[in-house]
C-alpha cells in the first residue's frame, strides 16, 4: 500500500469521529439505564484530606480544577453492536484514564469469561457483548484499578487471599471509594475554591475485593453516566487507595501534581497508576540510579513487575529514550495501551497465547481502537526477522518504509522490522 494511503488511514484513526460526526451516533430504542440508588453511609471527607487531594491532583486547591474531570464518565456504546466492547469519551485530559479502563475491559471481555456461555468466535461474540455483560465488565475494571492501587493484588501474590481479613495485619489492603453527597464539608475561602464535588465526598473503605465489586456495581451509575464525574471519582478513589504520601513518592517530586503540565490526553503516569498501581513517571524496568561525579545517585523507580496489560509509546523519532521496558512491552496478555503522537488508544489480539507461542507471533492480526470511535485491523508479519523471506506474500514483501505512519512505527517498537498491512479502511 502506498505511503499516502496508509498515512491517510492513520490520520483518520487519530481523528475523533464521535465528535466530528455526532449525527452518525445512533442510539437504539432499547437503550437501558442503571438504577440510581441514593448514596448512604460513608465517612465525610476531612478538610485536610480534601485540600491535600485537590492539590495533589490539580496542583492547587485555591483555583478551579480542570472542568473536564467533573463531566467525563465511562460511557458505554450500544450493546450487541459493532464496537460494543468500547467506551466513548471526548478528547481531553481524562482520555489516558478512560483508555486504561478500556484495556482492562478488553481483558475481561476476551479472557475472563465462562467458556460454556459461548460457542462462537471471539470476534462475533465476545466483542459484541450484551448489556449485562457490559455492566459486569465495567464494574470489574473499576474495582480492579482501585484494588490494585490499594495493594490488593500484591498481597494476593504473596500467598494471602484477596478476601482474607487478618486482624492486626498491616498488609491487609484497604481500598477507598469516594462518592458525592449534597453537603459540602469544606467552605469556600481564599485557601479553597469549591468545585461542587471534592468537598462533598464520602469515603467508603473495603478490605475484600468481592465487597468492593458489589459496592461499585450498586453505584455504577455515578461512574458510568455520560457527562458525570466518573473519571474524577475513579482517580480520587485510586489515589486515596494508594495513599497520598505514596503517590507523592511515586511522582518523585514533593511539589508535583498528577495533572500538572500534562498533555492534551493526560500524563502517562495516570495510565501506569491504573495498570500497575504506582504513579511512576518512568517506563523502564526496575530501579535505575541516576547521577554523576558531582551528585549522589538518585533512584528512579520504574515498573517493578511484569504487567498484565502493556504500554507502547511512540512520540517521535527523537524520543527513543522514552521507550517502555520489557515489562510493559511484553505483558502477560496481548493487550496494550498506546500513546502515539499524543493520542491514546488500545492495541489488542484475541489469541491469549500470542506472546507465549513463537509460531503464533510470526503472522497475526492486531486491532487498534480509540475511545474517540476509531477502529482498524492490521496484519503484522514478523517472518522476515527469522530469515524466511520466501514465506512473505503479496504486498508484505515490501521493505518497511522509512517514512512509515506513526501507528506503524509504534507497532514496530514492539515487533522490530515487522511488515504491516492494513486490512480495509478504518471503521469510523
Amino acid at each position: 500500500m502506498l505511503l499516502s494511503a496508509r498515512a491517510a488511514r492513520c490520520a483518520a484513526l487519530m481523528g475523533e469521529p464521535d465528535e466530528l460526526y455526532p449525527e452518525k451516533i445512533i442510539y437504539p430504542r432499547n437503550t437501558r439505564t442503571l438504577t440510581k440508588t441514593a448514596v448512604i453511609g460513608g465517612k465525610p471527607i476531612e478538610e485536610e484530606t480534601c485540600m491535600a487531594l485537590r492539590t495533589l491532583v490539580f496542583g492547587s486547591c485555591a483555583s478551579p480544577p480542570r472542568p473536564e474531570w467533573a463531566r467525563t464518565g465511562f460511557t458505554l456504546r450500544p450493546y450487541g453492536q459493532s464496537l460494543a466492547f468500547g467506551l466513548r469519551a471526548p478528547r481531553n485530559t481524562t482520555r489516558g484514564l478512560v483508555t486504561a479502563i478500556q484495556a482492562i475491559m478488553l481483558k475481561h471481555f476476551l479472557f475472563k469469561y465462562n467458556r460454556q456461555d459461548t460457542h462462537t468466535s471471539p470476534e462475533s461474540s465476545l466483542l459484541k457483548p450484551s448489556y449485562d455483560r457490559q455492566i459486569d465488565v465495567l464494574t470489574s475494571a473499576i474495582a480492579e484499578i482501585i484494588w490494585r492501587c490499594a495493594g490488593g493484588f500484591t498481597v494476593q501474590s504473596t500467598g494471602c487471599s484477596p478476601n482474607q481479613n487478618v486482624t492486626g495485619n498491616a498488609n491487609v489492603p484497604r481500598a477507598v471509594v469516594v462518592l458525592p453527597q449534597e453537603t459540602p464539608y469544606v467552605q469556600h475561602s481564599v485557601q479553597y475554591f469549591q468545585d461542587g464535588l471534592t468537598e462533598t465526598l464520602h469515603l467508603f473503605e473495603f478490605e475484600a475485593l468481592q465487597d468492593l465489586e458489589i459496592f461499585v456495581k450498586r453505584y455504577l451509575y455515578l461512574f458510568q453516566d455520560e457527562g458525570g464525574p466518573g473519571a474524577k471519582l475513579l482517580l480520587y478513589s485510586a489515589i486515596l487507595s494508594r495513599g497520598l504520601s505514596k503517590i507523592r513518592g511515586d511522582l518523585e517530586d514533593a511539589k508535583g501534581s498528577i495533572l500538572g503540565g500534562c498533555s492534551e490526553e493526560g500524563p502517562p503516569h495516570v495510565v501506569l497508576l491504573s495498570l500497575t498501581g504506582r504513579a511512576s513517571p518512568h517506563l523502564h524496568n526496575g530501579v535505575l540510579h541516576v547521577g554523576d561525579e558531582n551528585t549522589y545517585a538518585v533512584p528512579q523507580w520504574g515498573v517493578l513487575v511484569r504487567s498484565e496489560i502493556g504500554f507502547l509509546v511512540h512520540e517521535g523519532d527523537g524520543q527513543l529514550s522514552k521507550q517502555p521496558g520489557s515489562r510493559l512491552k511484553t505483558p502477560s496478555l496481548p493487550i496494550w495501551v498506546t500513546l502515539c503522537h499524543g493520542h491514546h488508544g488500545v492495541l489488542f489480539n484475541t489469541n491469549r497465547e500470542l506472546l507465549r507461542n513463537y509460531h503464533a507471533e510470526r503472522r497475526f492480526e492486531i486491532q487498534y481502537f480509540t475511545c474517540g470511535g476509531s477502529h482498524a485491523i492490521l496484519t503484522v508479519d514478523t517472518r522476515s526477522n527469522s530469515g524466511n523471506d520466501s514465506e512473505l506474500e503479496g504486498s508484505s514483501k515490501e521493505c518497511p518504509d522509512i517514512a512509515a505512519t506513526p501507528l506503524e512505527k509504534l507497532i514496530r517498537s514492539k515487533w522490530q522490522d515487522a511488515h504491516i498491512q492494513w486490512n480495509g479502511a478504518p471503521l469510523m
